[in-house]
């Protein structure tokens, strides 16, 4: 424990931000990190408890007190070593992961938790600066070759972890560039490609193949899934020529609203939106890019992927912004008796709300209105809609609260309800009631599929959830892998 009553003589410190009109005007990171020595007294409130609830918080068990005094006693590289013990990418996490662990801090019982994120953040990024970060290429080959398919946070986590036990490891990425929903889904504002690049270069270093613009298995006709691809892999060729398949896709499916007029010109998935801004940041030539310059735009969905909509809408030069949640408005700070240390429901206003942003709660969509043209050709107009109550669970619509919004862009941010379905069935996996591969998580049968030397991990196999959640199934499915191909592991669990 670095300092005994650091906690009782500084206050929690949060990361700053560039002025809105500053950062609106380009699609690079606005956060304004820590300083060494603003870190080092976020390091120095850490109680090194007893039971370190924030260890248990974290999805990949980052051993948090531990970096937090090494930052304190201004040891960074070994606090780099410990945080990298456990979590494959943490400028990843430092900068999009929402943060359980702090949520679960012993000291947010009754005051500001330690800033754990941006301590993370800060460890990361010096890592980097100072090149303490380095290829960790194995010493001996085992001689087996596992294919992976999908090149997010689960993809790449497994794949680094496989290469530095020894074996062969392709990564296969139907679309242009590596990082799955990394790459496509978070924009550029959230998280510079950069650091997915430089990750990828180590493992390309590390041994680790990669090959995009590959499609293995199947999309279905019409799918609006982002797909670059320009070379199909069947299922078996895959299951022939590797030792073990890891099926590690996102959760690409979006939820839709299919209420009267949907058709409409101007309704779109924010994975249409989305994807093709981080294209055009890239340097791409997007033909027909969806633009919400000059109109009213109406998120559809209160999460992290309608922020986002909602963030690069102000960007686009929006003349106005209103997001759209289903339910009723949360409480604005949680009863942390009731709540801690798990993760509670309570308001968040992120960075993009605060650079423009209407939200309506407890309110739900009934009709996509069309303009004066109407039918198939028309363009979205409006929306009708209806305030919402809910009693018991159940949601029923409140008498004469009907409304009418302009909105000539309207952007689907419901969330995803499964990965795409045929390219499960392409290898012959077994499917849970939700979509999602069915594969269990324990030792012995840990993330194999009902097919012989096929796993599945992350959203591919829990549904749509966190980047931390997929880094750890990604490095638990190549434990279990590792073990699969050589009988028992050394890898971490």
């Amino acid at each position: 424990m670095g300092k005994v009553t650091g906690f009782l003589e500084y206050k929690r410190l949060e990361e700053g931000y560039e002025p809105v009109p500053q950062r609106l005007k380009t699609w690079k990171e606005f956060v304004i990190s820590l300083n060494a020595d603003q870190a080092k007294l976020q390091g120095a409130r850490c109680m090194d408890c007893g039971t370190p609830f924030c260890n248990s918080g974290c999805p990949v068990n980052n051993i948090i007190p531990d970096f937090n005094d090494l930052v304190y006693r201004n040891d960074w590289q070994r606090a780099s070593e410990v945080l990298h013990s456990t979590n494959n990418f943490p400028e990843f996490t430092g900068r999009v992961c929402p943060a359980p662990c702090e949520a679960a801090c012993t000291l947010n019982v009754n005051d500001d938790p330690v800033g754990i994120k941006s301590i993370e953040h800060a460890i990361a990024d010096r890592a980097w600066a100072e090149g303490w970060i380095r290829p960790q290429p194995s010493a001996n080959k085992t001689g087996k070759q596992v294919a992976v398919v999908g090149s997010g946070p689960a993809g790449l986590a497994a794949a680094q972890q496989l290469a530095r036990a020894g074996h062969d490891v392709t990564v296969f990425e139907k679309n242009d560039r590596i990082g799955g929903l990394l790459r496509y889904g978070i924009p550029d504002f959230k998280m510079a490609k950069t650091h997915i690049d430089r990750r990828v270069e180590q493992m390309k270093a590390e041994g680790v193949r990669f090959r995009t613009r590959v499609l293995v298995g199947a999309l279905p006709n019409g799918s609006k899934v982002i797909n670059d691809a320009d070379e199909l892999i069947p299922a078996e060729q895959l299951k022939a020529q590797f030792d073990a398949v890891l099926l590690a896709g996102g959760a690409e499916v979006s939820r839709d609203l299919p209420v009267p007029g949907r058709e409409l010109a101007g309704v779109h998935f924010a994975m249409e939106f989305l994807p093709q801004q981080n294209k055009v940041v890239a340097g791409d030539d997007v033909a027909s890019q969806i633009s919400a310059r000059g109109k009213h735009v109406i998120v559809i969905g209160g999460g992290d992927t309608g922020s986002d909509c909602v963030g690069t809408s102000n960007r686009h030069g929006a003349a106005s912004v209103t997001q759209f949640e289903l339910m009723p408005m949360p409480p604005e700070a949680e009863n942390k008796p009731l709540t801690w240390p798990y993760w509670p429901i309570k308001l968040r206003t992120s960075s993009s709300h605060d650079e423009g942003c209407v939200r309506e709660f407890a309110i739900a969509t009934k009709q996509f209105v069309g303009d004066a043209k109407g039918g198939k050709g028309g363009k979205l107009a409006a929306l009708k809609t209806v305030q919402v109550q809910w009693r018991d669970g159940r949601m029923t619509e409140v008498a004469g609260s009907e409304k009418e919004f302009p909105a000539q862009l309207v952007l689907l941010a419901m969330g995803f309800t499964s990965p795409v379905p045929s390219v499960l069935e392409a290898f012959g996996v077994d499917k849970d009631a939700r979509g999602n591969a069915r594969a269990g998580t324990d030792d012995g049968s840990g993330y194999r599929t009902n097919v012989d030397k096929v796993f599945a991990a992350g959203d591919m196999r829990r549904g749509q959830s966190l980047i931390v959640w997929a880094i750890r199934e990604g490095r638990q499915a190549a434990r279990a892998i590792d073990a699969h191909l050589m009988g028992s592991s050394s890898l971490p669990r």
